[in-house]
């Protein structure tokens, strides 16, 4: 394992979250950095014998022109993360990460994704669904062997995606195949074109967006037949982790929550997309079905993004909990979450490629139904929605990996 090398490829490399995961990386690398916010250096977990960070080599498709340089620089200037000097000393990495990164696809992004890219990604954007399968492909096999790696896990961190067309979830694997392969129309977005593309190379996939990703019953049935993980969607960093915490409490204290509002504002790239309702509509649907999942019934509820330009990458949400206790008594509580977006995810990011690769050398496939503590929505069945419950099942995991 310790001569081993692992691709990263990341979906929206260039994006607030892939930039700040590469730029830890190549700070773990040079251990520069401590491992704080990193789960999977809990000491819970030293047992699992795990990929060390020095054998992660990150590449990625990316729609925008620009570079890690640069990226990491706007995140210094605006939102003032970083420092100058771990800049300059992980230059060299992220001249080498920025080597591996190639247009992605336009296809079924939308308009305001869309509107984002640059000119090597609109040259491509009326390539046939199987053309773009065909050239994402080409582009992991190449990062692979040019960077002679063992294996890759594909981790999907770009903009959030509009929502898919029910009908794509009609779809078995052969059927979307031979659609892909003879419509000139994508019967899915990007993001699903993206996990195909894993898929057929063998590689896992990682989706940390709403996006729809490998979520379809037509790509649960590929990931079996070639024989890899996948695991998502949304990942859970801020407001819903709370959520996901604080709604066990009321439910185990017999606390009737009559109404949860939730406001969000934040100024990042993600929160512009997010600024057009029909993006918006997938994210805010993300955030707001836990509540029911938990308590089971459905308070009144409300949950606003809302895109404020200096805000940059730091992220607040304002909750207000109406509850109602003891001889019909209502009372309040209230919270601010304040963080900074991209160094919430990043390093989630990186313990979820961790811990795929490390469910990969066992030889497993399908959805990683024990990584459900990551996500808003997580796949598979029967998942609990309560955190705790959701960290346990990655406890038992641990257990039967170091017994294994």
């Amino acid at each position: 394992m310790a001569n081993e090398r692992i691709g990263i490829w990341l979906i929206g490399a260039l994006g607030g979250i892939g930039t700040t995961a590469s730029v830890g990386l190549a700070a773990l690398h040079r251990k520069l950095i401590g491992e704080q916010g990193l789960v999977s250096a809990l000491p819970r977990f030293k047992p699992l014998q795990m990929a060390d960070w020095s054998s992660f080599v990150v590449g990625g498709h990316e729609i925008r022109e620009s570079n890690y340089a640069t990226e990491a620089r706007q995140l210094f200037e605006k939102s003032n993360v970083f420092s100058e000097q771990l800049l300059r000393e992980v230059q060299p990495s992220l001249d080498e990460f920025q080597s591996n990164v190639r247009p992605g696809t336009l296809l079924n992004v939308g308009t305001t994704i869309e509107s984002l890219a640059g000119t090597a990604a609109l040259a491509l954007k009326n390539e046939r669904p199987a053309a773009a399968i065909e050239r994402l492909t080409a582009d992991l096999q190449d990062f692979k062997s040019r960077n002679q790696l063992s294996h890759v896990i594909v981790a999907n961190v770009a903009s959030t995606e509009p929502p898919v067309d029910p009908a794509a979830r009609q779809y078995d694997w052969k059927s979307l195949s031979k659609k892909l392969d003879s419509d000139p129309q994508s019967p899915v977005p990007a993001s699903s074109l993206y996990a195909i593309a894993a898929m057929q190379s063998g590689f896992d996939h990682v989706n940390f967006t709403p996006s729809i990703g490998s979520d379809l019953p037509a790509l649960e049935e590929l990931a079996l037949e070639r024989n890899v993980l996948h695991v998502g969607r949304d990942g859970k960093t801020g407001e819903t982790l709370m959520k996901a915490v604080l709604a066990p409490m009321f439910s185990a204290r017999n606390l009737e929550v009559m109404s949860w509002v939730g406001h969000n504002i934040f100024g990042n790239m993600d929160g512009k997309v997010l600024d057009d309702p029909i993006n918006k509509a997938n994210k805010v649907r993300s955030k707001d079905h836990l509540l029911t999942e938990i308590l089971g019934y459905k308070p009144s509820t409300l949950v606003t993004i809302e895109y404020v330009e200096d805000m940059a990458d730091w992220k607040t949400a304002w909750d207000h909990i109406h509850f109602r206790g003891f001889l019909n008594t209502q009372m309040t509580l209230q919270f601010t979450w304040q963080g900074c977006d991209s160094l919430l995810a990043a390093p989630l990011v990186l313990d979820l490629v961790r811990f795929t690769e490390r469910e990969h050398r066992r030889g497993t496939s399908g959805i990683l139904r024990h990584l459900s503590s990551f996500f808003k929505s997580p796949m598979g069945a029967d998942i609990p929605p309560q955190f705790h419950k959701q960290y346990d099942l990655l406890e038992d995991w641990a257990d039967e990996v170091a017994g294994g």
